[in-house]
């Protein structure tokens, strides 16, 4: 019988095991197998979960188990015995290592991503009626704790998660209650951690209010065509207010302080949109927002008509503000807007854009797959001329893939509204983080942003008929290029012009 859930403790209780924790297990060394299990006991006694069961003969009853027994193909095809280290149905296969002896050596770092290839093949070895684990965990213990995501569940790559620059979790980390969460979650609902769910789901909010406002417009009588244009305008604002792109007053978002207080005095409301977009476009001092502004440029302010908005088409705009931006999912985004100005499919607003999992069936084998088969080929030559002392070489080794990465381009013939332009250009960014995550293990400044190599949306062409389409395409780009600018480089700014317009 499975015991009840421990109860929550309190939360002065919980720090005070944090710091023992770490205390005791922070640059432990020793074998893995001497340690792991302990630590990962502890592990849990921390997080407040249930340890592992004891291991039982039967399979079906081994659903949270040390040593989980699995039989595995070896390359020449014979099966063989394995153990995975701890396992949990649905959640995660954890491989644990001690490999950190010596700090100094970057060698733990071959050793590390030698164990993720050996997690990520026993998660692929699971019988097919328990299916693959979101989640694979790496460990290293007493040094960190390392997590990989794959979704869908369907024998994809595990890949760093939430991202390159985030998924090594240090020991002395467990002392922030959101890692703490994190791991907890993990443990228990791991899909729920899946981003794209919250971001599906604040993008249909979103784009069910922007049906409505951009349905008021055009029946003011505005061309569909300005509609488009003066939405992805405001849209685009939305989303640099939340990251911060443009500066805050008191804490609140300018431009949502400057839709409270045109709410108001809705005729106010395109004079100072346009003397806002022209400011965004040249840089420099906006009188709507009384601030200093960078040089945005680009293509969406060149035109930076506004048009009059009413009171009610105000609070429209001022909800789709209260929208946590930075959780906008482009991929299903620019389909839903494109629907929503389209009178004659605003009926089928959400119910039949492209699923991500469909994108991904073609954009995985035939762009990503080669280039991660060559990034592995590169990584593991770059830490064994690293382990041999070869540091510049191995740097170089990496900086060439990256500048070929950057150099990679891709055409979509009927892009629509740039949804597999999107998928392809947010796996090429994660495949960025990796490499960039690989620079910094080597000594090496990893700022390529700022000198201006970079994946970005240069590299990422299309060929539309319908111009509405191809502007939001472009705007779904950037959007998704700026979301992974600032998850790899967190509080840095991207170079100006923030945008560019490649003609692509």
């Amino acid at each position: 019988m499975k015991p009840p859930a421990p109860s929550a403790p309190h939360a002065d209780s919980v720090n005070a095991i944090a710091a023992t924790f770490i205390a005791r297990w922070n640059g432990m060394a020793g074998s893995e197998r001497s340690n792991y299990q302990l630590f990962i006991i502890e592990l849990c006694e921390l997080l407040n979960l249930e340890r592992p069961q004891p291991a039982s003969n039967e399979h079906a009853a081994n659903a949270y188990v040390f040593e989980r027994h699995l039989k595995a193909h070896d390359a020449d095809a014979s099966a063989a015995n394995r153990f995975i280290d701890c396992y949990r149905r649905g959640s995660f296969v954890l491989e644990a290592k001690s490999v950190q002896t010596n700090r100094a050596a970057r060698g733990a770092q071959l050793a590390l991503r030698g164990a993720h290839a050996q997690a990520q093949a026993y998660a692929r070895s699971l019988p097919v009626d328990e299916g693959r684990p979101p989640f694979i965990i790496v460990v290293d213990v007493g040094h960190v704790i390392e997590l990989y995501s794959e979704f869908s569940r369907t024998g994809g790559a595990y890949l760093p998660f939430p991202d390159a620059g985030r998924h090594r979790i240090k020991i002395t980390d467990l002392a922030k209650l959101e890692i703490r969460q994190r791991l907890r979650q993990l443990w228990l609902d791991p899909m729920a951690l899946d981003p794209t769910r919250v971001s599906a789901k604040v993008t249909r909010g979103i784009a069910s209010d922007l049906a409505q406002l951009a349905k008021s417009l055009e029946a003011d009588g505005h061309p569909s065509v300005e509609v488009a244009g003066f939405l992805t305008r405001c849209l685009f604002t939305l989303f640099a207010e939340d990251v911060e792109l443009l500066p805050k007053q008191d804490g609140k978002g300018s431009f949502t302080a400057l839709l409270d207080s045109l709410s108001q005095a809705p005729a106010q409301a395109q004079p100072m949109l346009e003397e806002l977009w022209k400011a965004m476009d040249v840089g420099g001092f906006s009188v709507a927002l009384r601030a200093k502004l960078i040089r945005f440029n680009g293509k969406f302010f060149k035109n930076p008509r506004a048009l009059p908005l009413s009171a009610a088409q105000l609070a429209l705009l001022r909800r789709a503000a209260g929208v946590d931006w930075t959780q906008v999912e482009p991929a299903i985004f620019g389909t839903l807007l494109e629907r929503a100005l389209d009178p004659t499919e605003r009926h089928s607003l959400g119910a039949h854009y492209t699923p991500r999992a469909y994108v991904e069936r073609l954009v995985l084998p035939t762009v990503i797959a080669p280039l991660r088969a060559q990034w592995g080929s590169v990584q593991a030559a770059a830490l064994l001329l690293d382990f041999e002392g070869k540091h510049s070489e191995a740097q170089r080794e990496v900086r060439a893939y990256h500048a070929q990465l950057c150099a990679t381009r891709v055409l979509d013939p009927a892009c629509g509204s740039g949804n597999f332009l999107y998928v392809t250009m947010e796996h090429m960014k994660r495949l960025e983080g990796e490499v960039l995550d690989l620079l910094q293990t080597l000594g090496a400044s990893s700022s390529f942003d700022t000198q201006g190599l970079a994946v970005d949306p240069h590299q990422f062409l299309g060929i539309e008929l319908n111009p509405r389409a191809a502007a939001i395409a472009e705007m779904v780009l950037w959007i998704g290029y700026l979301q992974w600018h600032f998850r790899t480089h967190a509080a840095s700014l991207p170079p100006e012009p923030v945008l560019r317009d490649f003609h692509n």
